[in-house]
């Protein structure tokens, strides 16, 4: 399952208002139960994708100006305990089994155990778990550089995958919120000392809402050009007409809300650990 957001590249590079998930605000008529949603996560690769969110630990030292190394294995031990990865995926169970309907978690499952939907989640798991995005990113943009140089029809394509699965257009909103409530943790907790108020740092994050969007939307395109490069033009046309359904866009906009509240979740408490680091030496 695809992500719309490569959350370790950007949670370092972009400090770009306030998203509000409205997942939990209408229970579905036939919610799913426990068990139906692990097998789910498996068979989409959701659960792949949560794992990855584990990557970003190493950006949030980078956000605050402080050197993780400077902690020795103390930083290593306790980024381990905040993002495990048993943790994260309990998380998205205690959510999704309130608020997935049977009907859209059929449809989805449905297609990810196609012989393509199964090839999709490999590629898509694969992707997920690169430790270095900046490798995928420089691979994905030499590759969407030739297929500009082709007028090959595929750029149009990730484009309208990377519509499909943020359609509701939460994606720049959500990591704002995350950088937001992360910043924000730090500075309670006595990590850092911020400058400026939460008003002030809307304001800032509202400013550069527009570069962080085109930076976004670039990035994702280099990463679906990455990781769909084995795919024929055929097969990636039909992934995109299947995300475009309406039960898969529901099925996404609660995966997308599920992935941006965890994230932003996890940060918070590591934010509030990081007050217990002592700066040292590994003997």
């Amino acid at each position: 399952m695809q992500m719309f957001l490569p959350f370790p590249a950007f949670l370092m590079r972009c400090l770009a208002v306030m998203w509000l998930g409205c997942w939990g605000a209408v229970q579905p008529v036939a919610a799913a139960d426990r068990t139906q949603v692990e097998a789910f996560l498996k068979i989409t690769g959701f659960d792949v994708a949560l794992d990855s969110i584990a990557l970003s630990a190493s950006t949030a030292p980078d956000m605050l100006g402080v050197d993780a190394g400077a902690f020795g294995s103390q930083w290593t031990e306790m980024s381990e305990d905040v993002f495990d990865t048993d943790k994260m995926r309990g998380l998205a169970l205690d959510i999704l089994e309130n608020t997935l309907d049977d009907a859209a978690l059929d449809h989805a499952a449905a297609f990810y155990a196609s012989d393509l939907g199964k090839r999709l989640v490999r590629a898509e798991n694969s992707s997920h778990l690169i430790e270095d995005d900046e490798v995928k990113q420089l691979a994905g943009n030499r590759i969407i550089s030739d297929l500009v140089k082709a007028g090959s029809k595929r750029v149009a394509m990730y484009q309208r995958m990377g519509s499909a699965i943020d359609a509701a257009g939460t994606g720049v909103k959500a990591l704002q919120q995350i950088q937001f409530r992360f910043l924000m943790a730090a500075a309670a907790a006595g990590v850092i000392d911020l400058e400026l108020d939460a008003d002030e740092l809307r304001a800032l994050m509202k400013e550069q809402e527009g570069e962080l969007r085109l930076s976004l939307q670039a990035s994702s395109l280099a990463a679906s050009a990455y990781t769909y490069q084995e795919f024929s033009d055929a097969e990636v046309q039909a992934y995109v007409e299947a995300l475009e359904e309406e039960p898969m866009q529901r099925v996404y906009e609660l995966l997308n809300a599920v992935q941006y509240e965890i994230t932003a979740n996890r940060f918070e408490e590591l934010a509030h650990r990081m007050a217990e680091l002592t700066p040292g030496q590994d003997i």
